[in-house]
């Protein structure tokens, strides 16, 4: 069964950082549950900034807006990554999550990142987003990236793609699991009262 695994990248700048994170995180996730398996979407909100502030002012979803938050409502596991602004996340990305309820994505598996200047900026990673989605009752997983400027450089200790692999392992065990969650909530036969009713009166 294909899975859907879908990206939200809240960078500016193209290209970003932002989405370069994001991009190597998909990666990461779709090698650890097979080629095959995982459809990958990646939603940039820079193309949707119109759209969601005017869902803010009217309270109605542009097209392309209701799309992005079918998809996300819908995927069987998540990936956002953000650019840290004023030491949180960018008011872009956290204006696309109000526009979605706020149990729509309860029991959804997902990884958070996000990406700075600095490593003294990623802090926010705990201190915003994990809250932001335990709030929406996601399943964050445990491992949270962060990328700084100098984990782009030649000379990295490798310390950001180890972090990568074991995030992406964490979040490609969930996804594989959820399936069998649904399937077992699908195939349990409900017998409606009445009828259960009617049984033990014919055992008597």
């Amino acid at each position: 069964m294909t899975k859907n695994l879908v990206v939200v990248t809240a960078g500016l700048s193209l290209p970003s950082s932002t989405r370069l994170l994001a991009d190597r995180l998909a990666e990461a996730t779709r090698r650890q549950t097979g080629e095959g398996d995982l459809d990958v979407q990646v939603i940039e909100l820079r193309e949707l900034a119109n759209e969601i502030a005017q869902n803010m002012v009217t309270g109605f979803p542009g097209p392309r807006l209701r799309d992005a938050v079918e998809s996300v409502t819908g995927a069987d596991g998540l990936i956002v990554v953000t650019p840290v602004f004023t030491g949180s996340y960018s008011g872009l990305f956290k204006s696309f999550f109000d526009t979605i309820d706020k149990d729509a994505l309860a029991g959804t598996p997902v990884l958070i990142g996000a990406t700075g200047g600095s490593a003294r900026h990623s802090l926010v990673l705990e201190h915003a987003m994990r809250p932001l989605f335990a709030y929406l009752r996601a399943i964050v997983i445990p491992t949270a990236v962060y990328a700084a400027s100098e984990d782009w450089g030649t000379g990295g200790d490798g310390a950001l793609d180890s972090r990568v692999d074991r995030a992406a392992l964490e979040l490609a065990a969930l996804i594989e699991a959820r399936p069998l969650a649904r399937r077992s909530e699908a195939d349990e036969t409900v017998v409606p009262f009445a009828e259960q009713l009617a049984a033990l009166a014919a055992e008597e």
